[in-house]
């Protein structure tokens, strides 16, 4: 099984931010995405077509936490990408799992979903 890809619905200021963050701090490429009856945006890692932004004012910001804690993805270059966070004033937090050569970077969407991002055998100095 593997994650095809993950869907936001939200009001389309909201997916505008999370849109432009997206792409501002992962390889993702604003790419095709088949007219459907709503407006809204199919985020590419490469091929696949990674995060689905769908339009909805049927949709709101949670008053409390959900059980769905976060979303984490790989990634190679720790340096840099703490860097980028940095440049661009992103709030975040590092986590070392030295049991499983992992460090952890977590951050959150303009929209409020929270992000994992490891890096296998990657420590900040």
């Amino acid at each position: 099984m593997k994650i095809d890809h993950i869907n936001i619905s939200a009001p389309k200021e909201v997916l505008d931010r999370d849109k432009d963050f997206l792409c501002e701090i992962f390889p993702l490429k604003e790419g095709f995405r088949p007219n459907l009856s709503h407006h809204g945006y199919w985020l590419y890692f490469g091929d696949n077509a990674l995060f689905h932004l769908s339009q909805s004012d049927n949709h709101h910001a949670n008053e409390k936490p959900g059980y769905l804690d976060h979303v984490a993805f790989q990634l190679e270059g720790l340096a840099q990408f703490v860097e980028k966070l940095n440049a661009l004033d992103v709030p975040y937090e590092v986590k070392q799992q030295s049991q499983i050569s992992i460090t952890q970077v977590f951050l959150a969407l303009p929209s409020g979903l929270k992000i994992e991002v490891t890096f296998k055998n990657e420590t900040l100095s």
